[in-house]
């Protein structure tokens, strides 16, 4: 055979070869997803988004609506959708205003399966020690934003901070007799308060407020009740560059930006976190604010357009930070 015809031959050998070539370059587990960090600057305001995890909430839990126009509304919106449901995101955010380190919502440790309590360890991917954070903010005393406030051995995840919560909430989750007078089904939840909040009530660094009380890092309580008794969101800084953090105002991006009046089950009292929702979602357009959810998409920061009646979410746009190399 001629050079020439081996050197047109040659080619189709190469190729010939790769695939089993490729094949053994990617046989082996699958990769790992990258750390749940975003990094975001607001004005003065450094903002860390933190993934605990993802969970598969049943879409029955939403109401308000039909049943077929909240799968329609899924459907459009691309939302992931199983045979257990909706997938749903747990963030929680650490604030950077000045020296100070304030971390709003802690996770849910190991009380909704090895699936999610990843905030620690999504901490120390960015950068910090969770003996580094001063102050915990909790919107609220649900198990996903309370229960990572434990280490595995059931010691304080975050030893020199001091925890915040509204007076509405302690009086209702850490009191034996609201447990007693709860339904059996929900009751779990106020031993997952109790027990998270132990250590630092042993270490006398808990703090309990009302909404408008002078709070760590200039942050501001606006009351919104109704998801639980004591439910706050928190307003950091001021104009377009001020920061909502609002917790659980709303649930199902896809769903309710579209109809602010939908409702999950998991409201202590609906009409009270409609109205809720109502208001944040018109403050938080109105005023220009960058907006952080617990449960929007991973990781959960944007801003609200209002349309019409309804709202859209604009998620961040990736970015480098102010000053970085």
């Amino acid at each position: 055979m001629s050079r020439i015809r081996l050197h047109r031959l040659a080619p189709a050998l190469l190729l010939a070869l790769l695939p089993p070539l490729a094949a053994a370059r990617v046989s082996g587990p699958a990769p790992a997803q990258v750390p749940g960090v975003y990094q975001h600057a607001a004005g003065d305001l450094r903002v860390t988004a933190l993934l605990d995890g993802v969970v598969a909430l049943p879409a029955q839990l939403l109401s308000g609506l039909p049943p077929a126009e909240i799968a329609g509304l899924l459907a459009r919106g691309h939302v992931p959708v199983d045979t257990q449901g909706v997938q749903t995101a747990v963030n929680a955010f650490l604030v950077r205003a000045g020296d100070t380190l304030v971390l709003v919502d802690a996770g849910t440790a190991d009380c909704f399966g090895p699936a999610l309590g990843q905030v620690p360890a999504n901490l120390r991917a960015a950068g910090y020690d969770p003996a580094q954070v001063d102050h915990v903010l909790l919107t609220h005393a649900h198990p996903d934003h309370m229960c990572g406030l434990r280490d595995a051995q059931g010691g304080a995840a975050y030893p020199n901070a001091t925890v915040w919560l509204s007076q509405a909430d302690a009086d209702h989750w850490l009191d034996p007799a609201s447990e007693a007078r709860a339904p059996e089904g929900a009751r779990a939840s106020f031993a997952m308060a109790r027990r998270a909040i132990a250590p630092y009530q042993a270490a006398g660094r808990v703090e309990r407020f009302a909404p408008g009380q002078a709070l760590p890092a200039g942050a501001t309580a606006l009351d919104t009740h109704g998801h639980t008794p004591g439910h706050v969101s928190y307003l950091f800084g001021r104009g377009a560059q001020g920061l909502l953090v609002w917790g659980d105002v709303l649930h199902s991006h896809a769903v309710q930006f579209a109809h602010p009046h939908a409702s999950i089950e998991f409201d202590s009292d609906r009409g009270a976190a409609t109205a809720a929702r109502g208001r944040m979602l018109a403050q938080a357009s109105g005023e220009g604010w960058w907006v952080a959810g617990a449960h929007l998409p991973f990781p959960g920061l944007g801003h609200v357009r209002r349309e019409g009646e309804a709202y859209a979410w604009v998620p961040v746009e990736f970015g480098p930070l102010p000053g970085a190399d």
